[in-house]
């Protein structure tokens, strides 16, 4: 692993924001703005270094099921979630309801094993920069070279995989439309675009216009239409504590029940108590921190992490020549301490690697640097090229084909997202079906299902 200066590109701004990552800087309280994509550096990594993160994020995500099945019998507590969240996400998890996707965060130096910082399972964003800007950035600087990047395939293919145990009718994709940014609305119309390109219907909703039907008993849209399957970028522990958030069925039995996804089980692995979990099931493995709950147990130097922490709020470092706690508050809920282990420096740059999985295949690499030792939201995406030369059509093939289709069937012609206005990721160009529900006026007695401001917190970058 390498890290170079990098030219940027004299028209980058204007490209990134054509491909739909329109949040290329971060704004923040004081009014001050930090790069979000930085392209004025670039790291380089080789096929042994993504071969043995690739193996890692798989075990991880085989672990991580596992530890799931331990959270939800409330072997560590409620997780600071409301009462009988638990039992609904063990039900949940034992159905094994369509999952899509989720971002391991790894501390990795190139040199020993990865390390499991976190694992963002519910909300997770970052899908824009990491499928689409690095994949057209490395087209313009290095088309001979290859990219760690198949997310655009595998999430066409995981929809195609997925379609057949889903109800009739659209999915909707839902973000909260307070998100002044556009990184919600534009990592869910995205992710869209994707199910757009795997042959499904698809329709756009926000999360406050989703509403609840007393007479039908079930979620609607705004043509109270019932909500049969529904993508939210909307955080499980949030919407459980929601007035709605009893009427989720943790497995979908009634006749118009929705099917949401991420499913409801995945409350436990957006936790920090998992980090905890993984340490108790599987004590000194290679991937692993050594992670309690309640309290930093033997540990001396240690990271503390809230339960629901999200985008580094609410942190603490307590180490040899390290004294820091984050702003954000957060712990109410509890608290997971982790062993302290500094990221790599690279120039300065504190280096986090999120790898991503898509149901169930390590998918590619988005690589974030911070100028402190939590990374936060003056975090930078900084995109990446592997050593060696881009691979053929026929190889790209044979990488998915683990994920039981070809390229050619997931997305025409083999090649990697196109761009905006020609059937693009970032800007959906594929008509939504008629309405496949048309069962009149049913009585809605509250239109909203959220209403309280937005909080930005609650992403998972």
């Amino acid at each position: 692993m390498h890290r170079h200066p990098q030219d940027p590109r004299p028209d980058w701004l204007q490209r990134v924001r054509s491909q739909g990552l329109v949040y290329p800087e971060t704004t923040h309280p004081d009014g001050t703005t930090t790069p979000y994509w930085y392209e004025k550096a670039c790291y380089e990594i080789d096929a042994d270094e993504v071969d043995l993160v690739e193996a890692a994020t798989e075990r991880l995500h085989d672990m991580c099921l596992e530890a799931a099945r331990f959270l939800v019998t409330g072997a560590m507590g409620n997780l600071g979630l409301p009462p009988g969240a638990l039992r609904r996400a063990g039900e949940s998890l034992a159905a094994d309801p369509p999952s899509l996707y989720g971002r391991f965060d790894l501390r990795y130096d190139g040199m020993s094993a990865p390390k499991l910082l976190e694992y963002n399972a519910d909300t997770p964003t970052g899908l824009v920069e990491s499928a689409v800007a690095q994949w057209y950035w490395l087209e313009d600087l290095y088309p001979d070279r290859d990219q760690w990047n198949s997310l655009h395939e595998r999430l066409v293919l995981a929809w195609q995989a997925i379609a057949p145990r889903l109800a009739p009718g659209p999915i909707h994709f839902a973000h909260h439309s307070d998100e002044i940014t556009g990184e919600e609305e534009m990592t869910v119309t995205y992710l869209r675009d994707t199910a757009d390109q795997a042959g499904l219907a698809t329709e756009s909703i926000t999360i406050e216009d989703i509403g609840w039907s007393a007479t039908d008993r079930c979620f609607t849209d705004t043509s109270d239409r019932p909500l049969r399957t529904c993508f939210k970028l909307y955080p499980w522990e949030a919407m459980l504590a929601e007035e709605f958030g009893s009427h989720v069925e943790a497995v979908p039995h009634s006749p118009l029940a929705t099917t949401w996804i991420e499913p409801l089980w995945k409350v436990v692995l957006s936790n920090k108590a998992l980090l905890a979990a993984l340490w108790h099931l599987y004590p000194d493995d290679e991937l692993l921190l050594p992670a309690y709950l309640d309290s930093p147990g033997p540990l001396t130097e240690w990271v503390a992490k809230p339960l629901h922490g999200r985008e580094g709020s609410g942190i603490r470092i307590h180490a040899d020549g390290v004294e820091l706690t984050s702003p954000g508050g957060g712990g109410s809920e509890g608290l997971c301490f982790q062993q302290w282990a500094p990221l790599p420096d690279m120039d300065g740059n504190k280096v986090v690697w999120g790898s991503w999985i898509v149901d169930g295949h390590a998918a590619g690499l988005g690589i974030r640097e911070s100028d402190g030792w939590i990374t936060d939201d003056r975090a930078r995406f900084v995109p990446h090229v592997m050593s060696n030369s881009a691979p053929t059509s026929q190889v790209r093939q044979a990488w998915l084909a683990d994920a039981g289709a070809s390229v050619q069937d997931a997305v025409p012609g083999s090649q990697p997202p196109p761009l905006p206005g020609q059937g693009a990721p970032g800007v959906s160009t594929t008509p939504s079906p008629p309405p496949m529900f048309p069962l009149g006026e049913p009585t809605v007695e509250d239109r909203h299902i959220q209403d309280r401001p937005y909080d930005p917190q609650r992403r998972n970058r």
